[in-house]
């Protein structure tokens, strides 16, 4: 008769935290983080041309009075403590500076940076609309499917 080998339990798999940030905020600022993203600094902010004679090339540049930015800042700063504690850690997760695991770490470390100096920081980093969404990823939270659903 043969003996099988003994065989290795299979990995417990993480525990997926809760989230106090919705789904629709976190995806609200992803989307505008998106719009965000794509916008290169002022080439020319004394140019006194107009969108037609530019090619709306203005609309993909941000400056002083860039409504992206403001409104990106600004739904950032709205968000109550948890939630913006949240998205930080989502941001974190999303980049691989924690794992899922380490979901209260991350926590710490956004609560790290302090409420005021949150807004600046997100809307500071550099493709942080990628990173929000790969860590929205890992609670199994996908942008097709909220688009999808809106």
């Amino acid at each position: 008769m043969p003996t099988l080998a003994p065989t290795t339990p299979p990995p417990s798999p993480t525990l997926i935290p809760t989230l106090a940030i919705t789904p629709e905020n976190a995806f609200a600022i992803l989307l505008k983080a998106r719009e965000f993203d794509v916008k290169v600094a002022e080439t020319d902010p004394d140019s006194g041309s107009n969108s037609s004679d530019d090619v709306s090339v203005d609309a993909l540049e941000f400056g002083p009075k860039d409504d992206t930015q403001r409104e990106l800042f600004f739904a950032i700063r709205d968000l109550n403590d948890d939630e913006l504690l949240d998205l930080v850690a989502l941001i974190f997760v999303g980049r691989g500076d924690f794992t899922l695991g380490e979901w209260h770490a991350a926590r710490q470390a956004a609560a790290d940076i302090g409420r005021a100096k949150t807004p600046r920081y997100v809307t500071d980093i550099p493709l942080v609309s990628d990173y929000l969404e790969d860590g929205l990823s890992q609670f199994n939270l996908t942008l097709q499917n909220y688009l999808d659903l809106h």
